[in-house]
């Protein structure tokens, strides 16, 4: 369960750039954050996920599975993240992208790779370049990279949102099934109002 509790984020000696944020996610569950630009969503990713830069602070407490994630590292906190760019290493086969976010403990990894490739519906492109990857494929490579970095949640930086309408939904339904398979909570920053009406999870509106 990923947890928000009176949230709040500053940049400098600025005014905080959102209210008071609380948030509960469960397990399977994909919340949405949505506003207008510049109040701050893809920094609360940030916050959640350890990269914040150091001119901002944080007042108030982030959560994941009853733990406090204040002064822990992005590694320590194990959180994946998608971008709106799918950034699949041009020099590594579809399978060797997969691969990279499995953890080294892990010995039955090409495996693996191909369960996530036949869940994905691309069973068999294991050697194919990614430049040779439709739009979709290219998301659902991300998206099976980032979970078989077995993180303990996920947030998505408005990974829908360069698709087409009829793409869009396809990934977007492909996305939250296997959040919820995972069984891990999901953070979605999003400017759609359809994404927020696909989601299952609790919704806030920054800025409001």
């Amino acid at each position: 369960m990923l947890e928000l509790r009176r949230l709040q984020i500053r940049h400098a000696k600025a005014s905080p750039l959102f209210a008071p944020l609380d948030l509960r996610i469960d397990p399977g569950q994909v919340g949405i954050v949505m506003g207008p630009s510049g109040v701050g969503k893809s920094t609360l990713l940030d916050a959640i996920g350890g990269h914040l830069a150091r001119d901002f602070t944080v007042d108030g407490d982030i959560l994941l599975d009853g733990s406090h994630l204040a002064g822990q590292s992005p590694q320590a906190r194990r959180i994946g993240v998608i971008f709106q760019d799918p950034v699949l290493f041009p020099h590594l086969s579809v399978g060797q992208n997969l691969s990279f976010g499995i953890p080294r403990a892990i010995r039955n990894r090409r495996d693996l790779v191909e369960k996530a490739l036949s869940d994905a519906g691309m069973a068999g492109m294991s050697d194919r370049d990614p430049a040779t990857l439709s739009g979709g494929q290219m998301a659902r490579v991300a998206l099976m990279r980032g979970l078989l970095a077995r993180p303990r949640a996920l947030l998505l930086d408005e990974p829908f949102s360069k698709l087409d309408a009829t793409l869009r939904s396809d990934i977007r339904a492909f996305t939250f099934a296997h959040v919820a398979k995972a069984g891990i909570p999901a953070l979605l920053v999003t400017h759609d109002p359809q994404d927020a009406d696909a989601a299952r999870g609790p919704k806030v509106l920054l800025g409001a």
